[in-house]
């Protein structure tokens, strides 16, 4: 099992009833309305979508949900090769030149906060172009790596850190809040540390994507398996519904990427067919909001 704190990052994502039947019978970024069963079956059952903004919910078990967690605390978890740390240094100097522009300050006046940070690369891609930044990661062993490297980073739940209001100009959530069967409390939480008109950027699958359309179930990311932790799935319109309950205003979002088939599901010539022709649809999957990783940029009201 994961380590206490990584845990207790989790604490409202898969509370059950005996009888293994989720609580979260609503909508939980705010919309309220009821889940509705689709037609998109994994092994744990079929996922749930609320009926006004899409969102897409696990039926995983708790044990289940934290067997797969445990992946995030192992020793060698995100180590990754030089390639891609090159690769992720370029996204993130991308992703810093947009937070320059909306946040209208230099970098070093620019106090940011990586939230769910693992080995803290974000944070040192920020620290090196001159933003003043550091991060909290839940994950015991891999949040000390990152001190071992020199970074600010600390350890434990962001709401345990207890910052003081306003304390920060950004914040960003890659890749968290689709582990979070209840994100709102997260995101009230970032909307207390960030100044007013402080942005926050959060990253995660697109679950209204041409990808979801063209392979339905077969999408990896649905996997629990195969993604560890992966039980709310969102979409434009249920980013833009959380960020509004939330107290944040949506400055843009940007989806990318489309594929339609996953590596080693189907035969090598079918996978190069599918591999050429998601290639030809990521700019129109971008122009039209369809692409299957999604990156929204909110402001805090």
């Amino acid at each position: 099992m994961p380590c206490a704190a990584l845990r207790n990052f989790h604490n409202n994502a898969m509370n059950e009833n005996p009888n293994n039947t989720p609580y979260v019978t609503a909508c939980p970024v705010g919309c309220g309305e009821a889940l509705l069963a689709t037609n998109l079956h994994l092994p744990e059952g079929p996922l749930r979508r609320c009926a006004r903004c899409g969102q897409l919910i696990s039926a995983a078990s708790e044990s289940r949900y934290w067997e797969t967690m445990a992946s995030f605390n192992a020793s060698g978890f995100n180590q990754p090769t030089p390639k891609e740390v090159e690769r992720r240094r370029k996204v993130a100097a991308r992703r810093l030149k947009t937070l320059a522009r909306l946040t209208g300050k230099s970098p070093a006046d620019t106090r940011l906060i990586d939230i769910g940070c693992s080995r803290g690369q974000f944070v040192d891609f920020a620290a090196q172009a001159g933003f003043i930044a550091e991060g909290v990661e839940p994950a015991q062993q891999i949040a000390a790596a990152a001190r071992e490297a020199g970074l600010n980073v600390r350890t434990g739940l962001l709401e345990e850190q207890h910052y003081p209001d306003a304390s920060f100009d950004a914040a960003a959530l890659f890749e968290v809040v689709e582990h979070l069967r209840e994100p709102l409390p997260l995101l009230r939480e970032c909307h207390r540390i960030l100044k007013p008109r402080g942005i926050l950027i959060i990253s995660t699958g697109n679950a209204a994507s041409w990808t979801v359309g063209a392979m339905g179930a077969r999408w990896d990311y649905f996997h629990i398996e195969k993604d560890g932790g992966h039980i709310s799935f969102f979409n434009p319109r249920s980013i833009t519904t959380i960020a509004t309950v939330g107290g944040f205003s949506v400055e843009r979002i940007e989806t990318s990427r489309m594929k339609f088939h996953e590596k080693g599901d189907v035969s090598p010539p079918l996978y190069s067919i599918g591999k050429i022709g998601g290639e030809l649809l990521n700019l129109p999957a971008r122009l039209a909001g369809r692409g299957h990783d999604m990156l929204a940029y909110l402001r805090r009201r």
